[in-house]
Formats: structure tokens, sequence, C-alpha cells
């Protein structure tokens, strides 16, 4: 066996598991795009995963996988920059155990993250927020299920992995009502509900009749729903509601775009931006002043305030014939 190998499988359960107690959904992360990149080397080289070396790791190989997976696999520089990372947290760990191959770390650990353009964050206003939330059949099971669902998503601002980790015990509907989540870095967090989801959501407990432990939302089996399965819901109804609603059809509405939509309410409400980093779980606020570039009200108020600049408009004056003769030829 090479020492890529013991080195990798260290990694794991040295670093990550026991030095770093990273949470589930990090080690799932870091091993799918370690996978990817096997599978990758493997298709280049020939050689099974098991025997690769560090030499056959090299920095121009991990460049042309990075290449492969934003250009063949159409992932976004986002997504790049993530596998960059866990490969890069992979050499660092591999720096400390094998210095004989520091040089080509060193070479690795040296590919920058890309820059990628930075759009204004998509978010429902007042009519597509309605025509969404209408959507759902409620005659049905799914469709209660689906509007309560959608309901709490964009009150609550949770995130998707937030959404399908809800359980029954989650939800408090006495005085204080809130829902309680798990979020980012396995920190918990407690969302006040407004009384429109208070309803809602006790009408819908009284027909889950679910215990504790069981999921809020769960599939047709009792089971929680997959993130694709929710992100597929969303664009179902979405495209439903762009029928009623014409302004719905120039957007591509996800879960992310329910969360955004909760943090635009309440920055559009004179919430502060602090306040909006911990109902939405943000570690640093920094990643909440997205909302303010976003919020073109606040952009318009400040304008009002300034002082107009003087400048005279411009008149138009017909050129001379004999030199609009001479353009003409």
């Amino acid at each position: 066996m090479s020492t890529l190998a013991p080195t990798l499988e260290a990694f794991f359960t040295e670093r990550l598991a026991r030095q770093r107690q990273a949470s589930p959904k990090t080690i799932s992360a870091y091993r799918d795009t370690l996978r990817l990149l096997l599978g990758f080397v493997q298709h280049r080289t020939g050689k099974a995963p098991s025997v690769l070396d560090f030499a056959d790791v090299d920095a121009p190989l991990i460049g042309a996988f990075l290449d492969y997976v934003e250009h063949e696999r159409h992932n976004s520089v986002r997504t790049r920059n993530a596998r960059l990372a866990a490969i890069h947290s992979l050499f660092r760990f591999a720096a400390l155990r094998h210095p004989e191959h520091s040089l080509l770390i060193q070479r690795v650990l040296a590919i920058p993250q890309k820059h990628f353009d930075r759009a204004v964050i998509s978010f429902l206003i007042g009519d597509e927020i309605d025509a969404l939330l209408t959507s759902p059949d409620r005659s049905g099971w799914i469709g209660r299920r689906d509007h309560a669902l959608l309901l709490v998503a964009l009150q609550t601002g949770l995130r998707l992995s937030e959404l399908t980790g809800l359980r029954c015990s989650d939800v408090m509907l006495s005085t204080g009502a809130h829902v309680r989540c798990y979020g980012k870095g396995r920190k918990e967090r407690c969302t006040p509900l407004t009384s429109q989801s208070v309803a809602v959501l006790r009408v819908w407990l009284n027909e889950r009749k679910g215990a504790p432990t069981d999921p809020l939302f769960p599939n047709r089996r009792g089971g929680p729903l997959s993130s694709d399965a929710l992100e597929s819901l969303v664009t179902k109804y979405a495209n439903a509601a762009g029928e009623h609603c014409p302004s719905l059809r120039a957007k591509h509405v996800t879960p992310h775009v329910l969360r955004h939509t909760s943090a635009m309410l309440l920055r559009q409400g004179g919430v502060d931006t602090s306040v909006i980093a911990l109902w939405l779980g943000h570690e640093r606020v920094e990643s909440t002043q997205i909302y303010l570039h976003a919020d073109l009200a606040l952009k318009e108020r400040a304008l009002a305030r300034t002082a107009p600049i003087s400048a005279l408009p411009g008149r138009y004056r017909p050129p001379d014939a004999l030199l609009a003769f001479l353009d003409s030829l």
C-alpha cells in the first residue's frame, strides 16, 4: 500500500473525527471530494486509488481536476473552491506526516481559490410569496404538509438541511412559540414563530400525530424528506405559482431563495443586520451585508436625503447639412 492511502485514512479517522470532531456533514463533503478526485486520478493514470502515491497527485493534476469539476461537471466556482478547500486540508495534514514530500505539498497548497462574481441575491416579494403559499392543494395530506413547510421556510429562514432535519419535538407552540434547529457548526438556535405559523403548525401537528423524534415534515414512507425532494417540491410550486404571478417566471426559486426572502422581510421591517445574523445563524455579521446590498428601498431613502446634482440637460442640435451629407457617404 502506498503512503497516500494510509495518510488519507488517518486524515478522516484522526484529524477530522478525533482531533477536530468535525460534523457528519463536513466529513461527508470531504469524502465526496476525495472520492471524486481519486476517480479522476485513476482515469488519468490508470492506477487504482489504493496504489497511488503523492507523486501521482501533484499540483498540475489537481489543477486539471479543478478544471474538470468546473468545465466538464459544470459546477459553480463556489463548488470548485469548496473542493479545493477539502484537498488543501488533506495536504496540510500530510505535510506534518511526510516532510519528504514537502515541495510537492507546498505546490498543491499554493493553488489559489478562484474569484467569482457576486450577483445581487434573489428573493420574493409580497404577491410572489402569496402565490407560492397558495400553490399547494390543501385538500390532500401532501398539500397540507407542503403548505406548512413553505410557510415555515419563508418565516424562519432555515437552511435546507435544517428544514429536513426538524423533528416534531423541535416545535414549541405554547407561550414564546418557536422552532429549534441545529445549524452549521452544530450550533443550536431558536427562531420565533408568528401567530399565522403557529396556527398552521398546530393543525399540521394534530394531523401528523408523530412521536417527538419523528420528522416534522415526513415523506410518504414516514422518513425525513431528502434535500433533493425538498428542492423538487419548491420548484414544482414555484412553477405552478408562476401561472398566476408572471414575475415568478423570471426567478429561479430554490429553498435558499426562501431563506433570502425571510431575511429581506426582516431587513425591510427595519431589523438590524446583527439581529438578522442571529436569526439566520450566521457565524459573522459580515455575511448578512448582502441583504443591505439587495435592499433597493434603503438605497432610495439614502438618495432622497442627498442634494441633487445640478446638471442642465443637453439640447439636441441638428448637424450641419453639408457635414451630414459628407458623413453619410
